[in-house]
């Protein structure tokens, strides 16, 4: 009978056969959405058969063991998901039939035995509440941990986009943030001819003015908050000190699209990313750096897929602590040793989980002679800090914030500080109640530990300079 151990042996191993991310296999990185063809009759999943068949094989292979659950931060919470029900439910939605005999934890706050499902009747309202889908902070946490590499985001993004691109149903904030993209290119709606006034007094080279840089620095939103923006200027002060050629692109820059395509209006993630790729193509550089996991995973993983025919980027794109590790590796930059108490590092999901990079920022820590009192969960099984995948502009509540539990991660190591390297992250535990560890953003450390240099820096590049225009 197709049930019991076989059932899942069968089904896992034709899964592991026929996965939607081969990369993934001897070890590689596929973390990149899919693009939703905007053509297609239906946009979005809305119903189990609309999944593609290797999801569907993917959702029986489940094995039940409970690890994503155990990561999952929105299931600590107190809010109403569960990876591994959630997983469950998909397939008693293709089985036909209700979640009675589900025998796990809840989804919090949702009692068992009155959802039900058809392979031809909607998911939402049936089978899950939309809550359940918009507590995701698409961490990746449940996909690191699953030993049967199960894509429970790519599934909860791909029915978010039916809710938003078909139904227009958002919550909260979330369809206000997707106006204001769609009207100001950023989510807060600001001017977006004020996108460069954080830099008024820095007088930076604008790529328009200048066609060409070693260096394109990609600003991202912090330009338009201003705890963010004291991270740009400690950025660009560690650049300038290191004799870095770069540029912005000013108000030419257009936000990444990654609120947008998490929240699943993937229509203007691609209007986006095609306007943002049609600027970065009229110009010369070798390099991207941001100082933005979230753009940082748009740009280098995201953006290739929108090239045009036969195009492929032909610069890398980087975080700003894998950079600044290599100007302190190039002995560009003179750095005196941090004088604070200890310090503990919070490994951003979107630059951890989604790009590897684990290393570099623990190195340039230790360059500042900081010794480091890791987290329990750090590497890849950080704790998100709760600001990935929308989930502040869906806001579902819970019993307790993602962020003040990552903060009691952080007060277990008795450091004084908490480095980080993502805006979001340091919005979010800077909103933890103190008393608590401060913030700051490992490239406000490295500015300030920067020695005076016993000469000016030579930018490499001989080339005009001209001022910043103010607009």
């Amino acid at each position: 009978a197709w049930g019991g151990p076989m059932k899942h042996a069968f089904a896992g191993a034709l899964h592991l056969a026929f996965h939607r991310r081969p990369e993934r296999f001897g070890g590689g990185r596929s973390t990149a959405l899919k693009a939703v063809d905007l053509a297609a009759p239906k946009l979005g999943v809305e119903k189990p058969s609309d999944f593609t068949w290797n999801q569907l094989l993917g959702f029986d292979a489940c094995v039940q063991c409970g690890r994503c659950e155990a990561v999952c931060p929105a299931f600590a919470a107190g809010q109403p998901l569960n990876p591994k029900k959630l997983i469950q439910d998909m397939v008693v939605g293709l089985a036909g039939g209700s979640d009675a005999r589900f025998a796990g934890s809840p989804y919090p706050g949702i009692e068992v035995g009155k959802a039900c499902g058809a392979p031809h009747q909607p998911i939402v309202s049936g089978l899950i509440n939309p809550e359940t889908l918009w507590s995701c902070t698409t961490c990746r946490a449940c996909v690191e941990e699953c030993p049967m590499m199960i894509e429970h985001v790519d599934a909860i993004v791909d029915m978010r986009r039916f809710l938003t691109l078909e139904k227009g149903s958002t919550p909260n904030k979330g369809a206000e943030v997707l106006d204001n993209l769609i009207v100001t290119d950023n989510p807060n709606g600001f001017n977006p001819r004020s996108r460069t006034n954080w830099a008024a007094d820095q007088n930076l080279r604008i790529m328009k003015e200048v066609k060409q840089a070693d260096v394109l620095f990609w600003v991202s939103d912090g330009a338009f908050d201003m705890r963010s923006q004291r991270i740009l200027r400690a950025f660009v002060k560690i650049m300038k000190a290191a004799g870095v050629d770069f540029a912005i692109l000013g108000d030419e820059e257009l936000d990444s699209g990654d609120v947008a395509r998490r929240l699943g209006d993937d229509a203007t993630f691609q209007r986006l990313a095609k306007r943002n790729l049609a600027t970065l193509g009229k110009y010369r550089f070798n390099r991207i750096v941001t100082t933005d996991p979230h753009a940082f995973h748009c740009l280098r993983n995201e953006y290739p897929e929108f090239c045009p025919e036969g195009e492929k980027p032909d610069y890398e794109v980087l975080h700003h602590t894998t950079f600044i590790n290599e100007l302190v590796k190039a002995q560009l930059l003179n750095l005196n040793d941090y004088k604070g108490g200890s310090v503990t590092w919070h490994d951003p999901c979107y630059l951890g989980r989604y790009n590897g990079e684990y290393e570099a920022p623990r190195e340039l820590l230790a360059e500042l002679g900081i010794q480091l009192a890791e987290m329990e969960r750090s590497g890849f099984r950080s704790r998100c800090c709760g600001g990935g995948g929308g989930a502040p502009i869906t806001d579902i509540p819970g019993e307790r914030r993602i962020a003040d539990m990552r903060m009691e991660d952080a007060r277990a190591t008795g450091a004084a500080l908490i480095a980080v390297g993502c805006q979001q992250c340091t919005a979010m535990l800077e909103g933890v109640v103190e008393p608590r560890p401060e913030v700051k953003d490992i490239a406000e450390l490295v500015a300030e530990a920067l020695a005076e240099p016993s000469a000016p820096p030579v930018v490499r590049r001989k080339s005009e300079q001209p001022a910043m225009e103010v607009a």
